[in-house]
């Protein structure tokens, strides 16, 4: 049996996993993500970890197979990280040359939301299919992309960057990546709660949200839950939007499954059945038959991505 590591580096704490080489998590840990002076910590950090493992274990480097890792920032082809402005690290480089070089261990890393998405395929909400896109509402909106059993990387390591799919021309305030209309400035939790201000600040119309401070995502979707006719049309509109950037994707790569996953798929069954509604009306007549579900892998889908990264690179 040989086994191997799944690395999900984030801008708090990196995830470290253990796993064989049948896809098993047997280990898991965290250490903290220090991004003082340029992020020149975190590699030494996460190797020192491994080797560490390695040695508490008594484990031959023989039967492992490598290190895989999800960045959050583009990695292209080559294994080179186009800057991570939130690890500090704003410059290019080559991390699997670098970690590899720490560890004496072979490295192969992504994106994070795309090496998410592969942890799903793989294991979780689209396991046992070949072609599945996943967008993460969280914060932000990510995404990954997998086209008969591979990850969509791009030439540039930016392939899945689905949040970034321009849906509102109108907009006049700015996304996070510069541009305007951006899908994450709906369809992300921090979107949502946008969303519902603005429609609060627009009238006077009676709503339970009014009274709630520090408003929150959650709040929104409790509300339309318990019937609040403002937030049902908040929510209205956000199924809308998620029904034509993901019918858009799919008009691309004609996946079998769209699986949601990141904080805001909490909501469940009322968030699938509220974008699939929309999905049907602006998808394409050929691919009607795609399905919607849920993530399952939770905060260990770029553990499990990452792992497959370099399973697949044996």
């Amino acid at each position: 049996m040989r086994y191997g590591f799944g690395v999900d580096l984030g801008g708090t704490t990196v995830k470290i996993a253990w796993f064989d080489e049948n896809g098993n998590m047997l280990q898991k840990w965290e250490i903290p993500t220090v991004t003082e002076n340029g992020g020149e910590l975190i590699l030494p950090d996460i190797a020192d970890s491994v080797l560490k493992f390695l040695l508490k274990n008594n484990i031959d480097r023989r039967q492992v197979i490598g290190i895989g890792i999800g960045v959050p920032g583009a990695v292209n082809n080559k294994g080179e990280v186009n800057k991570c402005i939130n690890l500090g690290w704003d410059f290019v480089f080559d991390i699997e040359q670098a970690l590899s070089q720490l560890t004496g261990l072979p490295v192969k890393a992504g994106n994070d939301a795309n090496v998410a998405a592969l942890g799903e395929a793989w294991k979780g909400g689209g396991n046992g299919c070949e072609n599945m896109v996943l967008a993460t509402l969280g914060t932000g909106v990510g995404g990954g992309i997998i086209v008969n059993g591979k990850l969509l990387a791009g030439v540039h390591g930016a392939g899945g960057e689905i949040g970034h799919l321009v849906v509102n021309t109108k907009e006049t305030e700015r996304c996070n990546c510069g541009k305007y209309g951006c899908v994450e400035q709906y369809c992300s939790a921090t979107g949502i709660v946008r969303l519902a201000k603005q429609r609060l600040e627009a009238g006077k119309a009676p709503s339970a949200l009014r009274h709630v401070e520090n408003l929150t995502c959650k709040d929104v979707f409790d509300a339309g839950k318990n019937g609040d006719t403002l937030a049902l049309q908040v929510l209205e509109q956000v199924y809308d939007y998620m029904g034509q950037f993901l019918a858009n994707v799919c008009c691309a790569v004609d996946p079998q499954v769209v699986v949601l996953g990141g904080g805001v798929s909490k909501a469940g069954q009322c968030l699938l059945d509220g974008a699939k509604k929309y999905f049907d009306r602006y998808i394409f007549h050929a691919s009607s038959s795609i399905t919607f579900a849920l993530a399952t892998l939770g905060n260990d889908a770029g553990a499990y991505g990452a792992f497959k990264l370099v399973l697949d690179a044996v």
